[in-house]
């Protein structure tokens, strides 16, 4: 009964999605268990890329059961516009392949309304939301005025939830937020003709998942986002609205800790970030510049150019620590082929004072200096790398000291876009 979680180690767009995807051959079961379509993971198989947002990375490997869990916050129609581009490649033509939790919450317009409002007013304290209502649905949730899937199919129910909802956000919008308030019938018709669409695909997913480690299937459990994100232990308040953590994916699949059998921490050989928030690695220069160029880092979701920076043990160290990762997959190694020298963050220097731990204060961590180790670099390409001994000296060099710093075991190694251009050291799956 083998679950295994892939959760990224940095501050997300780390690429979990490549990875996801390649684990999905040997997996039964995908799962989402957190986070919205504000998440993009990119998969490219042969010259095809694939952007998804809700849909797990596991749909693109036939007779792979895709599961959204209760910890994901469902917009319907971004879903049914993912499942309907997907169907006309070919993908999910049975229904029983995508199942969705009756206890996920619904993102109604007026969080997005909410959403993309506070960011305006905060000005040059935005955190870098993607004003997809991510946060507001979230704040629903845990004051109990959130609308459920199980809340929605019912025509009653859902109207009394809706009704409920609205006159109170609408109050917010207009009264705090200076905003349009939005019109219920408009609402309530958009999607209710949404509604029969969806539900071929809800169930009880913990049930289900429950009932498949129990047959002995493989189930393989997929974070969005980052590890440094995570509204708990990331750079609060510069984080999303969940937690992003392995721990995060008991709650959000509704499975049971004992279940867990495995933690994969995803890492790129360097560093980026979308959004505010602090970043001590980031390289505002030509180096800083180039990284963006050739690792095409480019918001999957929104577009929007990623800060980049070199590689932070100290942020990767904490996430191996606080997932407890049995092991990692580095992604992107190909992109520093080149530079040289090549150096690695090992520590930050706050106050004189030399910290080898995450400070919990963004303000601490903004001042902080990075620590640098220089690795040197290599000049030979990687792309037609598929062990570990066929790295370049240097390069196998740079990897080993990235497993030192952070004390976990490469998994994978990725050293170009597509499935292939993946070193697997090991599969999770046979632990």
């Amino acid at each position: 009964m083998p679950a295994v979680v892939v959760v990224g180690a940095q501050w997300g767009d780390e690429g979990k999605g490549k990875v996801v995807d390649i684990l999905a051959e040997h997996a039964d079961i995908v799962v989402r268990y957190q986070g919205g379509n504000n998440a993009g993971h990119t998969v490219v198989v042969g010259e095809e890329k694939t952007v998804l947002h809700l849909i797990p990375s596991g749909v693109l490997h036939e007779d792979t059961v895709c599961v959204i869990g209760n910890g994901v916050v469902v917009d319907p129609e971004a879903l049914l516009g993912e499942v309907d581009g997907l169907q006309q490649r070919g993908y999910l033509g049975d229904d029983q392949l995508l199942r969705i939790s009756d206890r996920a919450h619904l993102i109604m317009p007026f969080h997005r309304a909410i959403d993309q409002a506070r960011e305006r007013l905060r000005g040059e304290g935005r955190i870098g939301t993607t004003g997809r209502g991510i946060g507001p649905t979230y704040e629903d949730k845990m004051a109990r005025i959130g609308i459920r899937v199980a809340d929605f199919l019912d025509e009653d129910i859902f109207e009394d939830a809706l009704r409920r909802a609205m006159d109170e956000r609408n109050i917010y919008l207009d009264a705090i937020l200076k905003e349009k308030r939005l019109d219920f019938d408009t609402i309530y018709e958009q999607y209710c003709r949404l509604r029969d669409r969806l539900a071929i695909y809800v169930t009880d997913t913990s049930l289900l998942l429950d009932r498949a480690l129990a047959q002995g299937k493989r189930v393989l459990l997929e974070g969005a986002q980052g590890t440094m994100l995570d509204v708990d232990h990331g750079t609060y308040p510069y984080v999303t609205s969940s937690n992003t953590v392995a721990g995060a994916a008991c709650t959000g699949a509704g499975i049971a800790p004992r279940r867990i059998t495995g933690v994969i921490g995803i890492t790129k050989a360097y560093t980026t970030r979308v959004g505010s928030g602090p970043f001590p690695t980031e390289l505002l220069d030509a180096l800083g510049n180039k990284l963006r160029q050739d690792g095409d880092e480019f918001g999957a979701t929104t577009g929007r150019p990623r800060r980049c920076g070199w590689f932070d043990a100290v942020a990767v160290r904490h996430a191996a620590r606080l997932n407890g990762m049995t092991g990692m997959a580095l992604t992107k190694l190909d992109v520093l082929t080149g530079i040289d020298p090549l150096c690695v963050c090992v520590a930050y220097e706050c106050d004189g004072r030399r910290i080898e731990e995450m400070p919990a204060s963004a303000a601490v961590l903004r001042a902080a200096k990075p620590i640098y180790e220089e690795l040197p670099g290599w000049l030979e390409p990687l792309s037609n790398a598929r062990v570990r001994a066929d790295l370049p000296p240097n390069a196998e060099r740079y990897v080993r000291r990235l497993e030192e710093l952070t004390n976990t075991p490469m998994m994978m190694i990725g050293v170009g876009v597509r499935r292939q251009d993946t070193i697997v050291l090991a599969n999770p799956f046979n632990a």
